[in-house]
């Protein structure tokens, strides 16, 4: 029986051809889906960046992050402040104040979006993403990165430490 070939599912050998055309199709895109999270598994370890939004302090070049000067003295500021201030809320109106902002961007479409204020949850999640320190994470796991760090191990232990320990403090009652 071919695809394009009309059969009758009104009678047993109808249905069974119907299922197995089914089932062969099921097959496919389970074998198409493992076959792409084995990629991007394998991309990931190698240290690529596999896509998303292009975090600030990077400009995407030939699929690859490489570091902008402009946006990256931003992520400096950014660690070297919540390190002084030990205080997210202190650290994204130092930000604010100072008149910096989020990344500005172009959709693929070629729609554009400007760089907004920082909040707490922006600046949290710069903080804790192991990207600015050279690394990819991918399902937990933590791997060398193709690109640049913005910011030295030392500065990135150090607010790992900050917000391990506010995090102690928070739950305590």
């Amino acid at each position: 029986v071919a695809v394009t070939q009309s059969f009758n599912t009104a009678n047993s050998m109808g249905r069974l051809m119907l299922n197995v055309l089914l089932s062969f199709a099921q097959y496919e895109r389970e074998l198409t889906g493992e076959r792409i999270r084995d990629k991007f598994d394998a991309s990931c370890k190698k240290g690529m960046w596999m896509g998303g939004y292009i975090p600030i302090g990077y400009d995407l070049k030939d699929r690859r992050l490489i570091i902008n000067e402009d946006e990256a003295k931003i992520i400096r500021i950014l660690f070297k402040t919540f390190i002084e201030t030990t205080s997210i809320t202190d650290t994204f109106r130092e930000l604010n104040d100072l008149g910096l902002r989020t990344k500005t961007w172009i959709a693929s479409s070629g729609t554009p979006h400007k760089g907004g204020r920082f909040n707490k949850s922006n600046v949290r999640r710069i903080l804790t993403n192991e990207l600015y320190f050279g690394k990819i994470n991918h399902k937990g796991k933590i791997y060398d990165g193709l690109h640049k760090a913005i910011i030295d191990e030392e500065t990135w232990n150090k607010a790992q430490d900050i917000l391990k320990n506010r995090q102690v403090k928070i739950s305590i009652p």
